[in-house]
């Protein structure tokens, strides 16, 4: 059964200025087999009853065979058939369904067109809350002290005209919410919230119009500080996971020098480049979409696949992928395939599934919404029909149903989770890590076992000549004369390992080969092996370092060895994870050789070699269908899609941008023991955050028969609703109470666990 009426859909679309039938087909996407995907954004999306709410209205829709909303996004995903029982689908249906359920959804197709105004509209909310809190609050005291009558009417209604605005705009959130749920037959956790702020401050303007003697606006006001403090901590920790989409998106070329029929080449936006089409890469230049080499020769950056960064040789007949970097020497390529069908939109598509799936983590207070609203609920509306069908005093019936009310609200459940986040992440950066998305602590203290990329994460990502002393020292001295002249990481090499540099002069870098010098004795080359001494010349498939051979007239003079430098920590991070009983592996695009060699340098068990982007995010699947809870961490753009899939993730500030906003943690620091910090400030935090769920629970338990018995005047139930809420704090703050937890645990003979890769 739909939401709306059939054929009301494109009507109501049209009614509200949304796009037609016509425009959501065309923006779609066709997957084939006779279906088609359609995004949206949702900007009202806030949380997990959000999510429930809009999934479930799509699923009703007999055209529609999935739908997933990604909060940190904000967009709405739907795959739907184009065709049900012979009728041609209308997608217009698709935005009456959101409408449905209270959601205004735009068609998705600038990420960075959504920006943040939420996160400016809580802040502004609380900042006005606060202030009408603290002023009501300081009025209240004249009136505690024992102010005259007249006196304590003046500051009543002070306080009324200062509550009433902030009701309105503080409390717009709360009333929003609960409006569109009951409209529709449905109730959140907004709903009590909302009536408990309303009814406490129409009764203090009742009690202020009849010249009372008590009015519980500072109730009021304290009441919506506290509860705006929980919303506004939480949207902030979420909202910092939005920014990797965006950052990839920003990546991509905006378009290419495409060349026409006449052969002149013009510009054209990436969305009008077609299969087929020839392009102009320029040196410096991303390719804008997968393409084949027609003609020219360069070094293309391939770290965006294979995290790997050292340059590769590209010529004509090559395939090259959307988004790698042409470095040296110009190309004129072939589009193999529009932008939409590119690498980088595989790259987004695999982030974004994943992080679709993470979207199931919800805060406690969303997952209970549906059985606390109508708990709150009866209870306050049995204790007022109790006090005044038993009592007959339908005044305090209505005092005493607004206190359980407001003592029932769940301003200290709403903390217990962003304080812990907030300060543990306060704690993380002070040791030099970045924790990217709140909830990701929770995940963290979970990990059960670790993947780690190698190049730029185990290692330093710089080049370091290991067989110097192995070269003759005029050979060594000719290479980095040579190597003077580039700019290339295994240059830098040879020039820090050479004592002198021999000066050469007239020198020419061979896009994807190496480095050329013409002299009298003869013509020296260095680089590749197939450059130095020849195409049949290759390299031997089980050495285990890179290498780079010096030639003189197509003779090997010397063949120079190159491993990348171990981040430092390194391997003191692999033994103290697994004295936390957390086994490692790692997971690489480099050849099998390298990555075994630094595998038994480091003592990781388990490795795998030649990995894609694809590759990477299946190890981190069949880790976890084997129910591991897995920590991956890496730190190029093809790590990022198994950052997301992971069930949380770390990358060093050297990262790629998209290997850095994809992470949920970020370590500042070279040294990779900030993994094991994060781990123990994690698991100490979820500790803490099971204690304040429990203090939660027991004020609830120890409260709601103190309001119920009619103890507890609204002033009084805000005051220990208050005071709840400051324990919750209080008790989160022991997480600053030790300086240094990376060496906790203490190292143990127990097995770790099976390993993380199947063998």
């Amino acid at each position: 059964m739909s939401c709306c009426a059939p054929g009301t859909e494109g009507a109501i679309a049209a009614d509200v200025g949304l796009p037609p039938a016509e425009e959501i087909w065309l923006s779609s996407r066709p997957l084939g087999e006779g279906r088609r995907q359609s995004d949206f954004s949702v900007p009202e999306v806030h949380c997990g009853a959000c999510i429930t709410a809009v999934e479930g209205a799509l699923r009703k829709l007999p055209e529609v065979e999935r739908a997933r909303v990604n909060l940190s996004t904000k967009r709405v995903s739907v795959v739907w058939k184009e065709e049900t029982g012979g009728v041609k689908a209308d997608p217009s249906r698709l935005i009456g369904a959101i409408l449905g359920v209270g959601y205004r959804p735009h068609l998705f197709q600038d990420l960075e067109a959504g920006a943040d105004a939420e996160r400016r509209d809580h802040l502004r909310a609380l900042a006005v809350a606060g202030f009408a809190a603290t002023n009501i609050m300081l009025l209240s005291v004249s009136v505690w002290s024992g102010a005259e009558a007249s006196t304590r009417d003046l500051f009543h209604w002070i306080s009324a005209m200062i509550c009433a605005p902030a009701l309105v705009y503080s409390g717009r959130f709360y009333y929003r919410s609960a409006w569109n749920a009951l409209r529709r037959g449905r109730t959140n956790m907004d709903v009590p919230i909302a009536l408990a702020i309303t009814l406490s401050y129409l009764m203090s303007l009742w009690e202020t119009i009849h010249h009372g003697d008590h009015a519980w606006f500072d109730a009021t006001a304290s009441l919506l500080f506290f509860l705006l403090i929980g919303r506004t901590l939480d949207h902030l920790m979420r909202d910092r996971a939005r920014s990797a989409v965006i950052g990839l998106a920003r990546l991509s070329p905006k378009g290419a020098m495409a060349i026409g029929a006449d052969g002149k080449p013009e510009y054209r936006p990436v969305a009008d480049i077609r299969r087929g089409d020839r392009l102009s890469v320029a040196a410096g230049e991303r390719l804008a979409v997968d393409a084949v080499v027609l003609s020219g020769e360069s070094d293309i950056d391939w770290s965006i696949v294979n995290g790997e960064s050292a340059p590769q040789p590209t010529r004509a007949g090559d395939k090259l992928l959307a988004g790698t970097m042409n470095l040296t020497g110009a190309l004129t390529v072939e589009a193999a395939a529009e932008a939409k069908e590119s690498f980088l939109a595989e790259i987004v598509s695999l982030m974004e599934a994943a992080e679709g799936g993470k979207a199931r983590y919800r805060r406690l207070a969303d997952r209970a919404a549906q059985l606390y609203s109508p708990v709150v609920h009866c209870t306050a509306f049995l204790s007022f029909l109790g006090w005044g069908l038993i009592g007959g005093d339908w005044h305090q019936a209505l005092l005493v149903a607004i206190s359980v009310l407001i003592i029932t609200c769940p301003c200290a459940l709403g903390l217990a989770v962003p304080v812990v986040q907030v300060i543990a992440a306060g704690r993380l950066f002070r040791e030099g890590v970045m924790v990217k998305d709140g909830s990701a602590m929770e995940r963290l203290a979970e990990a059960t076992h670790a993947l780690f990329d190698k190049t730029g994460t185990l290692t330093l990502g710089k080049p370091r000549l290991v067989n110097a002393a192995d070269i003759a020292p005029k050979a060594l001295a000719m290479a980095a004369g040579l190597a003077a002249h580039s700019r290339h990481p295994v240059s830098r090499a040879i020039l820090a390992a050479a004592p002198v540099a021999m000066a050469v002069e007239t020198i020419t870098e061979i896009p994807g080969g190496g480095l050329e010098a013409r002299r009298a004795d003869g013509v020296w080359r260095l680089g590749a092996r197939a450059f130095a001494l020849g195409a049949s010349s290759v390299v031997d498939p089980n050495l285990p370092y890179t290498e780079s051979v010096l030639s003189l007239d197509g003779r090997e003079l010397a063949a120079f060895h190159f491993e990348d430098a171990v981040r430092p920590g390194a391997a003191e991070t692999i033994r103290r994870l697994h004295r936390r009983r957390i086994p490692s592996a790692i997971i690489s695009g480099d050849r099998e050789p390298v990555a075994a060699a630094l595998a038994e340098r480091l003592g990781v068990p388990a490795w795998r070699s030649g990995l894609t982007p694809e590759g990477k995010v299946r190890a981190v699947e069949e880790a976890s269908a084997r129910g591991f809870k897995v920590l991956m961490v890496g730190d190029g753009i093809n790590d990022a899609p198994a950052l997301r899939s992971a069930h949380v993730s770390i990358a060093p500030s050297t990262a790629a941008d998209i290997g850095r906003q994809a992470a949920d943690f970020v370590f500042m620091r070279e040294s990779l023991d900030a993994v094991c910090l994060a781990i123990d400030v994690s698991r100490r935090a979820g500790r803490l955050i099971r204690q304040n769920f429990a203090l939660a629970v027991g004020y609830n338990l120890i409260a709601v028969p103190v309001a119920i018995a009619g103890l507890a005047t609204p002033l009084v139930a805000s005051i220990a609703m208050s005071t709840s809420s400051i324990i919750v704090v209080a008790n989160s703050l022991r997480l600053n109470g030790r300086r240094r937890l990376v060496d906790a645990a203490p190292a143990t003979k127990a097995p770790i666990g099976k390993a993380v890769l199947t063998p």
